[in-house]
Formats: structure tokens, sequence, C-alpha cells
């Protein structure tokens, strides 16, 4: 058996998630198949992270396994670029890895970006790319959330009510918050995420920012582990992958 670890960036408007489903196109289902027509094998790849509907990527991580051929590494990355030139996928990394290796239950951190463009004028260019919001944020009043949730908390109230997760305990390493311009970049790294954690928490802080909510309105809301006291959830255009550590 041959292991294979794959790093890859996707636009992920016209896929249904990550996950391969029968109801639609997902990012998985499409490099499942450019992987089977190589290979001429029925094979699966394991991603680090199963991001929904709408959401990007740019570095996400994926293994799969081949009994046969062997193949090297930039051979199977450009016949996977080639294969799946149609879609909005590219595979920036081909590396053999050992046979242990996964890419989900290796990974030790995780990074995600949320970007809004905070102004009035539609988006052109950047639609479907960022969450547009027209009240003016004050971001210094978001910074003061960060205190209060980075750490180890119950994330019940930042959390999907669908989420599988065991637990809703998780350890958020850090979240940053800048702004260049228009452009407001929340910045999220941890070892793992609840479903929906990282728009929860956007959609809740957007509040801050609005004026809606205090700080101590959200401090409140995370106490509280109650899903009901939520913001509206961010919407997934604003949301992206970016990094898995291991």
């Amino acid at each position: 058996m041959n292991r294979y670890k794959i790093k890859i960036e996707y636009d992920g408007t016209p896929f249904v998630g990550w996950q391969r489903q029968e109801n639609g196109q997902s990012v998985q289902g499409c490099i499942e198949k450019a992987i089977n027509n190589i290979f001429e094998e029925n094979i699966t790849i394991f991603g680090a992270g199963r991001t929904d509907a709408g959401v990007h990527a740019m570095g996400q991580v994926a293994h799969f396994d081949v009994t046969d051929k062997l193949l090297e590494p930039y051979v199977i990355k450009n016949a996977l670029n080639d294969h799946l030139r149609p879609f909005p996928i590219s595979i920036l990394e081909v590396e053999k890895a050992h046979n242990d290796f996964h890419a989900r239950f290796d990974a030790t951190q995780r990074k995600y970006l949320y970007r809004i463009v905070n102004r009035k004028s539609p988006l052109t260019i950047e639609k479907g790319r960022a969450w547009q919001v027209h009240k003016d944020i004050d971001i210094d009043l978001m910074k003061e959330c960060i205190p209060s949730i980075e750490g180890q908390h119950d994330f019940t109230t930042f959390r999907s009510a669908h989420c599988q997760s065991d637990s809703p305990i998780k350890t958020l390493d850090s979240l940053k918050i800048s702004q260049s311009e228009e452009n407001i970049y929340f910045g999220f790294t941890a070892k793992s995420f609840l479903h929906h954690q990282v728009r929860s928490i956007v959609g809740s802080l957007k509040l801050v920012g609005e004026n809606s909510w205090s700080p101590n309105d959200f401090m409140n809301a995370l106490n509280s582990k109650d899903r009901s006291q939520c913001g509206a959830l961010a919407p997934p255009e604003g949301l992206y992958f970016m990094e898995v550590k291991y």
C-alpha cells in the first residue's frame, strides 16, 4: 500500500461542501473521481476538515491509499490538476506519506480565516468571497471580546444544533482581529473546531462591532451555553480553511 498526502485549494461556491453527498457536487467527490481515473481503483480520500457548502480552502489537507500503481508525487499533482481543470479546485502539493499518517486525526492545529467587507456599495469581483456588512463596524469593540473567548470553554452557544461532536468543550488557541481599509479579518487557531463554531462566533462579534451588543453581552452569550443566545450565523462565503499543522 502507498499513502499520499495532498494539499488542496478550492473555491467552495459551486459545491455542496467538502464531503461526498448524493444530492450534489462535492469537493471530495470531484477529487476522488480524478484519482480513480488516474489509478484505475476505487479510492476514498480523507480530509483534515469537512467544510460546508460555500466555504473556501487555501490549505485543506487530505490523504489516500493506492494498492497497485506507484507514481511520483509530481506526476500525480500534474495529472490531478489536469483532470480537475473544469472545477475551481487546485492541487498545490503531493507527497508520499507514512502508512500510519491520517490527515484528520494527526492534525495538531487548524487555522481558519473569516473575512468581512465593511462597505455600502455592492461587491462585484469579491462577491461570494466575503460577507458584506453595510453598517459601520468598530473592531476595537470586537477586540474587547477576545480575552473572554480564547482558551478552553463550553462552546454550546457557538455550535450547530446538528453538531456531531461528543463534547462542546474546545480550546481556542487564539483569535486575532485586524482591519485593512474596508476588509476586516478574523483569524482562528485551534486543534479542532465544532460545526459552525467560527461562523457563530463571527456572527455574534459582528453584533458587538455594530453596537447592537456590548462585549459583556457577548461574554454572557458564551457563558449561557445556550444556542438560542447566539447571534445570526455568519454566511459561508466569508470563511476560508487556511492551514493544517501536524
